[in-house]
């Protein structure tokens, strides 16, 4: 009895064996691709994962993709705009390098305003270049400050890439039913659509011309001193400053109010003289009747006491 118990067992062993290897075979083969005569290809170990940056294969382990519709940190779009201000002995030759140094760089001058020891110009480069032409432009003098900004319109130009997109397809389909339209009426009703879209169509096209150009170039304020305005500027400060100050705005107040004097004395000729000669007539015309009718009217005299 034991030994038939034994060797239902042992069987039964040998069958969940058999079932085992047979799972773990069939597996195998399920995950080996087949070759064209019938074998099992052997997977090549040394080839790079084939899989997206989502999957879960060694390529995509190391890798956190962007968000869906989200640029990635490169692909940021950024408006880079810089100030510098500078002290040389002499501002002329200053501003005649700042310009070649721009012209170099393929960039261009803007607004500029110069004077004997002060000048005031705008430099504009290809983003690419401002961080060599600042380091350029401050080599020309003494460098006093400089001051980089940066402004992020990826998400601007994302929302006007996204409606100029649905803007065209728009006016593609107005057009489309245009071409069908057959009365006077449909074609008049059509035609005023199809303007508005078209117009609206064109400003978004003007402003993402602008951001894409603001994005393109840098504009860089460049400020100049001459050393010589420059120490006098440090050098004021405490009583002495500020009575310079004093002295300076009241020359400016008298400056001013000289110059509206200058400017009414004109009408002051003109008008005042005239103005002033009826009112000493009309006061001459006036002076004989004042005592008149200060004395009142005559009364008769009284008859004498006898």
């Amino acid at each position: 009895m034991f030994k038939r118990l034994r060797w239902v067992a042992a069987a039964g062993i040998v069958l969940a064996l058999a079932g085992c290897s047979a799972t773990d075979s069939g597996g195998e083969s399920a995950a080996m691709p087949m070759s064209a005569d019938g074998k099992q290809a052997v997977p090549n170990q040394g080839a790079p994962s084939q899989e997206g940056p989502g999957g879960t294969g060694k390529a995509g382990a190391n890798k956190t993709p962007a968000p869906a519709g989200q640029p990635g940190i490169t692909d940021r779009k950024l408006v880079r705009t810089a100030s510098l201000e500078l002290t040389t002995p002499n501002v002329a030759d200053l501003i005649s390098q700042v310009r070649v140094i721009t012209q170099g760089a393929a960039g261009y001058t803007g607004q500029e305003s110069t004077q004997e020891k002060r000048a005031t110009i705008n430099v504009v480069v290809p983003s690419e270049r401002l961080d060599g032409v600042l380091d350029q432009l401050g080599k020309l003098g003494k460098q006093v400050r400089r001051e980089v900004t940066a402004t992020d319109v990826t998400e601007q130009l994302v929302d006007v890439d996204s409606r100029l997109a649905t803007q065209k397809a728009s006016v593609e389909r107005i057009r489309a039913l245009l071409a069908k339209a057959t009365s006077v009426s449909e074609i008049t009703s059509v035609e005023s659509e199809l303007t508005s879209r078209e117009a609206e169509l064109e400003s978004l096209q003007k402003r993402r011309e602008s951001l894409a150009g603001s994005v393109a170039m840098s504009t860089i304020s460049v400020q100049i001193k001459a050393e010589t305005v420059a120490a006098a500027e440090e050098s004021r400060g405490g009583f002495f400053g500020g009575l310079t100050d004093g002295w300076d705005a009241f020359l400016t107040f008298g400056g001013g109010l000289l110059t509206v004097i200058g400017a009414m004395a004109p009408f002051l000729l003109v008008f005042g003289i005239p103005a002033a000669a009826l009112v000493w007539w009309l006061r001459k015309r006036r002076r004989p009747a004042a005592p008149a009718m200060a004395g009142g009217p005559d009364l008769p005299s009284a008859p004498p006491l006898e």
